[in-house]
């Protein structure tokens, strides 16, 4: 059965690694029901979709088209094993920590159903930082968390609701294109021939995505020869 294993809540510490002033991928598990609902703006004025969740760099994340970020579990266990080390739960700074799902393999646009009322609509995939290799403290890492392509992803929020650990999770709409958020993630990093094909998602795609998506068309960058 797919689940929800924990939702994660930020919390803020400085570090060398951000240019913000302090940063919120520090997420661990909470305790008892989350309300999650639309912060209310776009990336770059609103904070995360997810009560006492903390953002520190708002200009890149959060925002009404990035308000909630799942990453599966069996994907944190596969770097388990590369890495050599153990991954808890939120240590990618994911909001919601998923069983049973493959979220990779999810459509952009695709809606969930997380427990009985909450609605999320994915709309683009998680591109790595120098946050997240800083706080990770692992050799390379943008460059490999690139090449795996297993970037997690990012949604909107349809409907609020209060969600917690164990609830179900549900897909309950799948658009008809073939847009996943493995797919969108090649495009924007290592596949540039790939970016004609997201324009399939259309207005599901987040707005940082769909702009970066058409300036790299506009320049030739990603057509076909």
């Amino acid at each position: 059965m797919a689940q929800l294993l924990s939702v994660n809540l930020g919390h803020p510490r400085t570090a060398d690694y951000t240019d913000s002033a302090f940063t919120g991928i520090d997420k661990r598990p909470a305790r008892g029901p989350v309300a999650v609902a639309a912060p209310g703006g776009p990336t770059g004025t609103a904070g995360s979709g997810v009560a006492g969740d903390v953002i520190g760099d708002l200009h890149n994340h959060g925002g009404d088209d990035q308000a909630v970020y799942a990453y599966a579990r069996e994907d944190l266990d596969l770097w388990e094993s590369e890495l050599g080390r153990g991954l808890s739960n939120g240590v990618f700074g994911e909001n919601l920590t998923t069983s049973g799902l493959d979220v990779n393999g999810a459509l952009i646009g695709e809606r969930w159903r997380v427990g009985a009322d909450l609605l999320l609509e994915v709309t683009s995939a998680r591109i790595p930082c120098r946050t997240f290799a800083g706080w990770l403290e692992e050799k390379g890492w943008v460059r490999r968390f690139t090449q795996a392509a297993r970037p997690g992803a990012y949604f909107r929020v349809i409907e609020p609701g209060r969600i917690e650990a164990g609830d179900r999770v549900e897909i309950v709409a799948r658009p008809g294109h073939d847009v996943t958020v493995e797919v969108l993630f090649r495009a924007l990093t290592t596949e540039a021939e790939l970016l004609p094909r997201t324009l399939a998602a259309g207005d599901a795609l987040n707005a940082q995505s769909a702009a970066r998506i058409r300036r790299r068309l506009e320049r030739g960058r990603g057509v076909p020869s």
